[in-house]
C-alpha cells in the first residue's frame, strides 16, 4: 500500500522549496529554513525521507534523541553527519567539538558550494530542552555560514507549541524559517487508501487518526471490525505501539498532565470530573496540568456556543487516534499482552455505538467548517456546540458569526451517526425544541441535519457522509 496517499501536495511543496535554494537568493544568500510541525506518528520523518530520496541531492538526516547531555547529542550528530551524503562528510570524522556553535560550523563546511543540499534536523524540541541556547546559535550560524549556502535547512518537530513559538517575534529565528504543517491524512485519504466507503472512511478515521502507519497495515476493503479482530490481540501492532510510543514521549503514566489526559481520555469533559477521575487532584495542579495539555494541543477545550457568555468549558482529547486508544486500548494493554485481546474486542464491541456517536461530533464540525457555503443552510464563519451544565439542552451543531460570546446565530443542527437510523421527527422535534432555548435562536435559524443513514422527514436540510466527505476533496 502506497503511504504517501495525500501527501503529493506536500512534496510538491518541500520540491518547490528546494528549487528556490537552486534559483539563489538576493545578496547572496541562497540558503533557506523551513519548520516542520505535526502531531507524532503523522509521518513527517519519512515524508522527509522520501523527498530526499527523491531530490537526489547531498544530505544530512539526523534524528535527536532525548539524551541526558549536550555532548551526547553532539556525538550522535557527528556520527550521523560524518556518515552523510555531504561532500565534505569526511571533515567531521574523529571530530569531537563540545559546543552546537562548533558543531553547527564544521556542518557548513561540510556542504556543497556548487548544488543544492538538504539538512534534517529531525525531533529538534529534544535539543533545545537538552541545550536552551541551541535555538540562538543555530540561528547565529544560518545567518552567517547556511543562509550564504545553497541549503534548505528543514527542522521538524512534533511538539505544535515549541515549533509554532520558534518562528515568533523575540525568539532568535523569527522571520527566518517558513513554517509547513503536516497534519493527518484526511478522512478522504482513508477513502482512497482503504477503498470504503464514505461513512466507513468516517469510521476508520476515528480509529486510525489518519495515521500512515496504522492505514499502511489496514487491509483495503476491511471494516473497522475486521481490522480490529486481527490489530487488537497483536501486542505489536501500530494501533497499540503508536499511542503508547506518543504518549511515554511526552506524558508518563504517573505524571500530573498524563493522569489528566488518561482521565479526560476515558470520558470525562468537565473540570470537577476530570479532577475525581485522575485521582482528585487539587485544583491548581490540574489548572497546571490542564493548560499544558492545551498548550500542547494534545488536548481542546471548548465552551458553549451562543449570544450568552458561559464557563461551561469541556475538554477532550484532540486526536482522534489517541481518543481511541485511550479510551479502549491503553487501560487494558497488560490483558492484551497476556493474550486475552479477546476481552478487549468485545469491551469495544459493546460500546462503538455509544462512543462513536460522540466522538464523531468533532470531527462532523470539521468537516463543516471546510464546506463550501452552498452545502450549509447558511454561511457561518464558526461552527462549534451548545450545552448546559445539565446537558438540557444540548446542541450537536452551533453555526454563529464569531465565537466565543456569538453576536448572530446562523443555524444550528443535529448529529446521527447510526446504520439503519435515518434522522426523524423525533429527532427534529428534539432539536427544535433545544433551538427555542438556545440564547440568540429562534424560529427563523435554520436546522441541519448530519445523518449516516439518510432523513425520514422533510423540510431539514440534510447532510451525508459523502457530503462532509466532499469538504475534504475541496
Amino acid at each position: 500500500m502506497d503511504g504517501f496517499v495525500g501527501r503529493e501536495r506536500e512534496l510538491a511543496l518541500l520540491k518547490a522549496a528546494l528549487a528556490r535554494v537552486e534559483r539563489g537568493g538576493r545578496a547572496g544568500r541562497p540558503g533557506r529554513a523551513l519548520l516542520m510541525r505535526g502531531r507524532r506518528r503523522v509521518g513527517k520523518s519519512r515524508l522527509v525521507e522520501e523527498f530526499v530520496e527523491r531530490a537526489e541531492v547531498p544530505h544530512l538526516f539526523f534524528t535527536a534523541s532525548a539524551q541526558p547531555t549536550v555532548t551526547a547529542d553532539l556525538a550522535l550528530f557527528v556520527e550521523a553527519a560524518a556518515a552523510s551524503t555531504l561532500p565534505g562528510a569526511q571533515l567531521l570524522r574523529g571530530q569531537q567539538p563540545r559546543t552546537w556553535d562548533a558543531a553547527l560550523t564544521l556542518l557548513a563546511a561540510a556542504l556543497p558550494t556548487d548544488r543544492p543540499s538538504v539538512v534534517v534536523l529531525d525531533e529538534m524540541p529534544y535539543l533545545i530542552e537538552t541545550d536552551p541556547g541551541f535555538e540562538g546559535t543555530l540561528q547565529k550560524i544560518f545567518d552567517r555560514e547556511l543562509s550564504r549556502l545553497p541549503v534548505l535547512l528543514i527542522c521538524v518537530g512534533s511538539d505544535l507549541a515549541m515549533m509554532e513559538a520558534l518562528n515568533d517575534y523575540g525568539r532568535p529565528f523569527h522571520q527566518r524559517a517558513t513554517e509547513m504543517v503536516i497534519p493527518p491524512l484526511s478522512p478522504a485519504d482513508v477513502r482512497d487508501m482503504l477503498d470504503l466507503s464514505a461513512a466507513d472512511a468516517f469510521d476508520a478515521y476515528l480509529v486510525s487518526g489518519g495515521l500512515p502507519l496504522i492505514l499502511d497495515e489496514w487491509p483495503a476493503g476491511a471494516s473497522v471490525r475486521e481490522y480490529l479482530s486481527a490489530a487488537v490481540p497483536d501486542p505489536t501492532s501500530a494501533l497499540l505501539v503508536s499511542g503508547e510510543r506518543a504518549l511515554a514521549a511526552e506524558f508518563p503514566a504517573q505524571s500530573q498532565a498524563g493522569l489528566v489526559l488518561r482521565a479526560i481520555g476515558s470520558g470525562e469533559r468537565t473540570f470537577s470530573l476530570i479532577a475525581r477521575a485522575a485521582g482528585d487532584l487539587p485544583q491548581a495542579s490540574l489548572s497546571r496540568a490542564l493548560r499544558l495539555l492545551t498548550q500542547k494541543r494534545v488536548v481542546d477545550d471548548a465552551l458553549p456556543l451562543s449570544t450568552k457568555p458561559s464557563r461551561e468549558t469541556r475538554y477532550v482529547v484532540a486526536d482522534p487516534y489517541l481518543r481511541f486508544w485511550l479510551s479502549f486500548l491503553g487501560p487494558h494493554l497488560a490483558e492484551i499482552e497476556r493474550g486475552r485481546g479477546d476481552l478487549t474486542l468485545d469491551r469495544i464491541t459493546g460500546s462503538w455505538t455509544s462512543w462513536r456517536g460522540r466522538v464523531i461530533e468533532p470531527v462532523v464540525r470539521e468537516a463543516l467548517r471546510r464546506l463550501p457555503v452552498d452545502h450549509l443552510p447558511a454561511e457561518a464563519p464558526v461552527i462549534g456546540g451548545y450545552w448546559t451544565r445539565t446537558n438540557d439542552p444540548e446542541i450537536d451543531i452551533v453555526g454563529a458569526d464569531r465565537a466565543p460570546v456569538a453576536a448572530r446565530i446562523c443555524f444550528v443542527g443535529s448529529i446521527k451517526w447510526q446504520e439503519s437510523r435515518p434522522f426523524d421527527a423525533h429527532d427534529l422535534g428534539r432539536l427544535l425544541l433545544h433551538r427555542s432555548r438556545l440564547p440568540g435562536a429562534d424560529e427563523s435559524v435554520p436546522a441541519l441535519a448530519v445523518s449516516r443513514s439518510g432523513s425520514a422527514v422533510d423540510g431539514i436540510h440534510v447532510l451525508s457522509p459523502d457530503d462532509l466527505l466532499s469538504a475534504y476533496r475541496n
